[in-house]
């Protein structure tokens, strides 16, 4: 069922994903974790401005923004109806504790590339960004989200990793440990941005962009479904699930980003925490 986020045009209404609680003054809420996502209905004509930066408004007054993994805050979100009347807001960002994982067995290339990888890897991730970029007007993160796959959760978004003792950035998104060829669902619609088979860190790779500067990103595949500028549904296979690429094990990545910052799978609309086996 679609998400209907309210019709009244008087009244904002304000969904935060992830711990966040509603403010009785903007029905912007007053605190949410790091790495959750807000989705909100403002009156239609509304400005936004989150951290200082001017936010898609669609015409019908829904807006995304969210917070980091790092985020400390307060997150300063300002809103300008049609009249002109202003409202500022603080949002207070709630830390998490972030775990350390510990992977050994990593192939020491793949750590710590030579320099003559260097020039690649650094193309293929500005290629990778760009695509995020995008801003289109279509909503279809308006229907909540399912899984890609179903699987052991064997590595959570934000956990700081080291790879054979040497520490590297914090986790990306969520790892599900699923058999190699396992079939991959889009877990929201979208037009599909980028797809190349054989990245040199992430292997086969897909981003498909859910609208309002939300994409999903795939990692490691084993084989693409898909292409470029492709429109996909909702639960519709787009890859294979695999090994390629940066890993030591069968798995699939699933990361989501609102433009350049990365937020936590785990707590879309429709995510929940399966049970363990």
């Amino acid at each position: 069922m679609r998400w209907r986020l309210g019709a009244a045009c008087a009244l904002w209404l304000a969904f935060a994903v992830g711990t966040a609680q509603a403010d009785a003054a903007t029905d912007i809420p007053a605190s949410l974790s790091q790495g959750g996502l807000v989705i909100t209905r403002l009156v239609p004509g509304s400005q936004l401005k989150v951290a200082g930066k001017p936010v898609h408004v669609g015409t019908d007054g829904v807006a995304v923004f969210g917070a980091g993994r790092d985020e400390r805050g307060p997150l300063e979100v300002t809103v300008v109806a049609p009249d002109g009347h202003r409202r500022n807001v603080s949002i207070a960002i709630l830390p998490r504790d972030w775990p350390i994982e510990r992977i050994n067995g990593v192939p020491p290339k793949t750590v710590n590339p030579p320099p003559e990888l260097a020039a690649r890897i650094e193309r293929e991730q500005a290629a990778v960004s760009a695509a995020r970029n995008r801003d289109d007007a279509r909503e279809d993160f308006l229907d909540g989200f399912v899984w890609p796959v179903r699987g052991r959760i064997s590595g959570r978004f934000g956990n700081q990793r080291i790879y054979n003792g040497d520490p590297r950035a914090p986790h990306s998104g969520m790892d599900i440990a699923v058999p190699q060829g396992t079939p991959v669902r889009a877990p929201a619609a979208g037009i599909v941005t980028f797809a190349q088979p054989d990245l040199y860190l992430t292997g086969g790779t897909i981003l498909l962009d859910h609208g309002f500067g939300l994409s999903s990103n795939f990692l490691h595949l084993s084989k693409l479904e898909v292409q470029v500028g492709e429109r996909v549904s909702k639960g519709q296979v787009i890859a294979l699930s695999g090994m390629t690429g940066r890993v030591t094990g069968p798995h699939l990545h699933w990361g989501f980003n609102w433009f350049g910052t990365r937020l936590d799978p785990l707590l879309l609309p429709g995510i929940s925490l399966p049970s363990q086996p």
